[in-house]
C-alpha cells in the first residue's frame, strides 16, 4: 500500500470515528458485535440443547468445561482487547506501523500461549476436569467434550484476537462474519455430529473445535483484506515494554474471565452433594444468562472502540455521551429480558432439559438470575470504559467484583448456611452489589473527567 493511500484511509477512519453521532457510531459498531456474540452463545447453548438429550450427566459436563473456555477467553481478551485498545491510539496519531506492531506481537503471542496450553492439558485431562468439578459420573463426558476445547484452544486465542482488533479498528461487521459463520457451523454440526451420527459429547467437542478453526480462518483472511494493521512475524516487537503495555491494558480481562473460571469451578464444586442434576440445572442458567448478556455486552463493545479512539482524540465529550447512550440501551433490554425470564423461567429450562428436578432447580435459579441482570448496565459499561482509556488500574479493580472479591465470599458463606439456594443466590447477588459499587465511578467519570 501507498503511503498516500495509508494517509487517505487514516484520515476516513479518523473522521468517521471523531464526527458520526455518538450513538449512530456505537450501533454501526455495537450490532454487527451483538450478533456475533448472540451466535456465539446460541451455539452454546445448542451444545447444551442436544448434549441435553443424553441425560444430565452429559449436559453437566458441558457446564464443567465452561470454566476452562473461560481461562482461554481471559487470554485471548487480555491480548485482543489490550493490542486493540493500544491500535486504536495508534491510529488515532495515524501510525500504522505501530499498529502493526501491536496486533502481530499479540497474535503471534496468543499463538504460542495456545499450544502450550493444549499441551498442558491434553497431558493433565483427567486431573483437570476433576479439578473443574466433575462427578465420576461426568468425568468421561467431560474428557470427551475437554479434549475438543483443548485442541482448538490455539484457533480460539488467535480468532478472539483478530476479532477484537478488527472492532478497535472499526471494521466490526467483518469481525461478526468470521464469528458468526463459525458459530452458525457449530449448531449444524452439533445436529449432525450428536443426533444423527450419533457420537453424543465426543460429537458436540468436535463441533465446537472445527467451528473454531473456521472461525480463525474467515477471520485472518478479513483481516489481511480489511484492516489497516498488518500481521507478520517481522512486526512482532523486540522491546519488552510493548508485551507489558498490551497486557496491562489487558489485565482487566484476564481478571475478569480468569476469576470467572475459578468461580465456576468453585460453585461446580460447591454443586456436586446436591447431585448431577444441580450441576446441570445451574449449566442450563449460566448458558441463558450469558445469552441475555450478550446484546448489553455488544453494545458495550462497540462502545470501546469509540471509548479509546475518542479519548486518545481529547474528545472526552463524545466519550462521556457514549457511556450514557450505552448504559440506557443495555438497560431498556435487560429489563425486557427479565420481564421475559421471569414469566417463563420453567418453559425455558424445560427447552434443554426436561427432567423435572432439574427443571424445579433451575427455573428458581433463573428468576434469581432475572434479578441480578438488571444490574449488569451499571458494571459492564463502566468496566469496559476505564480499560478502553488505559486506565487499567481502575478497570482491574471493577473487574475483580462481580466474578471474585464478591462472588466467591458469597458462595463460600451462603452455600453452608443456605444450601442449594446459596447457589441459587450466589451470581444474582454478586451482579447487585457490583452494580451498586460501580455507580461511584460512573459518577467520577462523568463529572471529573473532562
Amino acid at each position: 500500500m501507498s503511503q498516500g493511500k495509508t494517509l487517505s484511509t487514516a484520515e476516513l477512519h479518523y473522521n468517521k470515528m471523531t464526527g458520526t453521532p455518538v450513538s449512530k457510531l456505537i450501533l454501526r459498531l455495537g450490532m454487527p458485535t451483538t450478533v456475533s456474540m448472540l451466535i456465539t452463545s446460541i451455539y452454546n447453548m445448542a451444545d447444551t440443547y442436544f448434549v441435553g438429550t443424553l441425560g444430565e450427566s452429559a449436559q453437566a459436563a458441558t457446564g464443567i468445561l465452561f470454566a476452562l473456555q473461560s481461562i482461554i477467553q481471559g487470554i485471548a481478551f487480555m491480548l485482543g482487547h489490550g493490542s486493540g485498545s493500544l491500535l486504536a491510539k495508534s491510529l488515532a496519531k495515524k501510525d500504522t506501523q505501530e499498529a502493526s506492531t501491536y496486533v502481530s506481537t499479540a497474535f503471534f503471542t496468543g499463538g504460542a500461549v495456545g499450544l502450550v496450553i493444549t499441551t498442558l492439558g491434553l497431558l493433565l485431562l483427567t486431573p483437570l476436569v476433576r479439578l473443574l468439578g466433575s462427578t465420576e459420573t461426568i468425568v468421561p463426558y467431560a474428557r470427551d467434550y475437554g479434549m475438543w476445547i483443548l485442541l482448538a484452544c490455539p484457533f480460539m486465542i488467535c480468532s478472539l484476537i483478530l476479532n477484537n482488533n478488527l472492532r478497535f479498528e472499526g471494521k466490526a461487521f467483518y469481525a461478526m462474519f468470521g464469528l458468526t459463520t463459525g458459530g452458525l457451523l457449530n449448531i449444524f454440526g452439533d445436529y449432525l455430529l450428536v443426533k444423527v451420527v450419533g457420537l453424543g459429547v465426543y460429537g458436540a467437542g468436535m463441533a465446537t473445535a472445527v467451528s473454531q478453526v473456521v472461525s480463525f480462518t474467515i477471520l485472518l483472511i478479513m483481516y489481511r483484506n480489511k484492516a489497516q494493521g498488518s500481521i507478520r512475524l517481522s512486526y512482532i516487537s523486540k522491546k519488552f515494554r510493548d508485551y507489558l503495555d498490551i497486557m496491562r491494558v489487558g489485565l482487566p480481562s484476564l481478571i475478569r474471565q480468569g476469576l470467572t473460571a475459578i468461580s465456576g469451578s468453585l460453585l461446580n464444586n460447591l454443586t456436586k452433594p446436591f447431585g448431577d442434576v444441580a450441576i446441570a440445572a445451574m449449566s442450563v442458567v449460566n448458558r441463558y444468562s450469558m445469552f441475555v448478556m450478550c446484546v448489553g455486552l455488544g453494545i458495550g463493545q462497540g462502545f470501546q472502540p469509540v471509548a479509546a479512539f475518542n479519548y486518545e482524540a481529547g474528545r472526552k465529550d463524545r466519550v462521556r455521551k457514549g457511556l450514557l447512550f450505552t448504559m440506557s440501551f443495555s438497560a431498556v433490554f435487560m429489563a425486557l429480558m427479565c420481564l421475559v425470564t421471569m414469566f417463563y423461567a420453567e418453559g425455558i429450562v424445560t427447552l434443554f432439559q426436561k427432567l423435572p428436578k432439574v427443571v424445579e432447580i433451575g427455573a428458581r435459579a433463573m428468576r434469581y438470575a432475572a434479578v441480578g441482570l438488571l444490574f449488569m448496565p451499571l458494571s459492564i459499561p463502566v468496566n469496559m470504559l476505564y480499560q478502553s482509556i488505559r486506565k487499567a488500574g481502575i478497570a482491574s479493580v471493577l473487574s475483580t467484583l462481580r466474578s471474585g472479591a464478591i462472588l466467591i465470599p458469597v458462595l463460600l458463606i451462603g452455600v453452608p448456611i443456605l444450601g442449594l439456594q446459596g447457589i441459587q443466590l450466589a451470581q444474582p447477588l454478586s451482579d447487585c452489589i457490583t452494580g451498586l459499587i460501580s455507580i461511584p465511578f460512573i459518577l467520577h467519570f462523568l463529572r471529573k473527567d473532562r
